[in-house]
């Protein structure tokens, strides 16, 4: 046991002098429940000392806080009203000391935080309500129609309009009929409301590029939308419409100059989004539900539920497709901005962390759980920190070691990286130029002079398979006469030969009688022991081999064509014919 327990720790202690990272905590009793979108590390305070700001989702849909990190220790937390869809922290305006806010999605409202203390809530606006169903719920109002004619009526609009039914009437709908009466009395005075909700959420730059600088709201809805909002004002400063719901956002440049939203979306596609473009720019079909995106430089890279990281250019070409080993959980981005070094980590469902620059693998963590969420940042005063919670509502910090190389290897599968490297291929020559003009001066005239070749060895081609049937000197006959086939098998080194003819019924279900094999050769030059056959009757589908011997009567080295005929019995005409090369006797020409 103790040589056991010895080699056990000698072996633990070798894997974390040869990791890249340091374990600073490890607490698997936080009961922190979140993702990659409800993380964020701000200097709160402006002090320096970065804290870790978590939207904690709590124990199924209970007890849902906002939460803040200092150290190893909780600092403080906030009771929130509705399960949170993304928090970001981001500076609202030019206000000393240059402290940011906490912002939190959750449902139709962002709640904004200064100072860790309730600052602000913005509601979404209202969607216009459908007409139809605004003239059922007023024929209600006035006790025009029954509760019965009223489902009935909003069963029909939920089927075939295009507007969707707000939330009073799909509960309606939802009602047991002996309830319905109540509920529609409880709710026919008020006013027909539709509201949209919060599905993700990003910042963007105001006009500066700096890292202190005023940033925009970017919100995606779940009415197909995504929305800018004045970090002062909460006016909403850009509306754009997606084809689909928007599941991730990613945002690059600055409000007043030039921006980039990119967008994944419910139904498999990136859509890239430009300033004053009201519908996307361009479209990426994913091969399957986006699981996460994120930007690395100027390529996108998205995780999908099929277990690949897939790369892209800004214009929707793709670069690379890497298969994972087990199912995506998240992902994120580490940008350790001291060496411009930036990848993707990507959680799997193997307890492993993966890190990938391009599509190959740099690194891999292995954790004590399954981890649901990753940040990589400054926190307290140390730079480069990554931040992971678990399945198991466990937080994981780690720190990257100033030692650590990334080592740029292809240890992905996949084709190799000399594959991807571009051929030199030579330059154009004079020769090369001159032929490409002319071909695309004379382009009609060269294209007929080939279609008229073609059409002529076409014709040429029906023209010898017409006249090998009629005159039955194919091996198979047409589908008008006996449908039979034949080939030939001539075995030995002379003089004598072994001659097999394998005769089979082509057709579907009629067998073939009354057949006769004969043959045609130089008396001069072979014998044969019989020269004509009466063929059994031929099954549809079984292959006869006929055998019979030949023996070679020349010494001079000479061979011939013996011809093959199948004939009906009664008739003169061949039903096919074949032509049998055959060998040098070998046995009298050495004599």
């Amino acid at each position: 046991m103790a040589a056991t327990s010895s080699s056990s720790s000698s072996s633990s202690e070798s894997n974390e002098a040869n990791s890249k990272w340091l374990d600073a905590h490890y607490d698997p009793m936080a009961n922190l429940y979140t993702f990659s979108s409800c993380i964020a590390l701000a200097d709160l305070h402006g002090d320096g000392e970065y804290k870790l700001v978590v939207g904690d989702l709590g124990m199924a849909g209970h007890t849902m806080r906002l939460k803040v990190y200092r150290g190893t220790g909780l600092a403080s937390e906030s009771t929130l009203l509705d399960l949170p869809a993304a928090v970001t922290t981001f500076l609202m305006d030019q206000n000393e000391p240059r402290t940011p806010a906490v912002a939190v999605a959750s449902g139709p409202f962002i709640y904004v935080y200064k100072n860790l203390r309730p600052y602000f809530k913005f509601t979404l606006p209202p969607l216009d309500a459908n007409p139809l169903e605004q003239d059922v719920w007023e024929q209600a109002k006035e006790d025009m129609i029954d509760p019965l004619t009223l489902k009935e009526m909003l069963e029909g609009i939920r089927d075939k309009a295009e507007i969707p039914l707000s939330v009073r009437s799909l509960r309606f709908l939802a009602q047991d009929v002996p309830e319905m009466e109540n509920f529609v009395n409880l709710h026919k005075g008020q006013p027909i409301k539709r509201q949209t909700v919060i599905t993700c959420m990003s910042t963007l730059k105001k006009n500066m590029a700096d890292e202190d600088a005023v940033s925009c709201l970017v919100i995606g809805t779940e009415s197909a939308d995504v929305l800018i909002l004045d970090p002062e004002a909460f006016t909403i400063l850009a509306k754009m419409t997606l084809p689909s719901v928007p599941a991730f956002l990613d945002v690059m440049g600055q409000f007043d100059v030039e921006y980039r939203v990119t967008v994944a979306c419910r139904d498999g596609s990136i859509y890239i989004l430009r300033r004053e473009s009201k519908r996307p720019k361009y479209c990426i079909e994913l091969s399957a539900q986006p699981m996460g995106l994120v930007r690395v430089h100027k390529n996108i890279v998205a995780g999908c539920s099929d277990e690949t990281l897939q790369g892209y250019t800004q214009k929707g070409k793709k670069l690379w497709t890497v298969y994972l080993p087990a199912p995506l959980m998240t992902m994120s981005l580490l940008d350790h901005k001291s060496r411009g070094f930036q990848a993707v980590m990507v959680g799997l469902a193997n307890q492993e962390v993966h890190m990938y620059r391009d599509k190959n693998l740099v690194d891999v963590i292995r954790t004590q759980d399954v981890v649901t969420s990753i940040c990589f940042g400054r926190y307290g005063r140390e730079d480069n920190t990554l931040i992971m919670t678990s399945k198991g509502g466990g937080l994981i910090i780690k720190i990257l070691k100033r030692t650590a190389v990334f080592e740029e290897k292809d240890m992905s599968l996949g084709p190799p990286v000399a594959q991807s490297i571009r051929l030199s291929v030579p330059k154009k020559t004079r020769l090369y130029v001159d032929q490409t003009l002319r071909e695309r001066e004379n382009a009609v005239a060269m294209h007929h002079v080939f279609q008229m070749d073609l059409y002529r060895l076409r014709l040429m081609a029906a023209r010898a398979y017409v006249k090998a049937l009629e005159s039955s000197l194919a091996p198979i006959t047409s589908t008008l006469q006996e449908p039979i086939k034949m080939n030939a098998v001539v075995q030995g080194i002379g003089p004598t030969f072994k001659l097999t003819l394998h005769i089979q019924n082509t057709s579907a279900g009629r067998p073939s009688i009354n057949l006769l094999v004969s043959f045609l050769y130089d008396q001069s030059l072979y014998a044969m022991k019989r020269a004509f056959f009466k063929a059994p009757m031929l099954v549809p589908g079984l292959n006869y081999p006929i055998e019979t011997f030949v023996e070679c009567l020349s010494d001079k080295g000479i061979s011939d064509v013996i011809k093959v005929f199948v004939l009906r019995e009664g008739q003169s005409m061949p039903l096919l014919t074949a032509h049998i090369n055959m060998p040098v006797s070998e046995g009298l020409a050495a004599a």
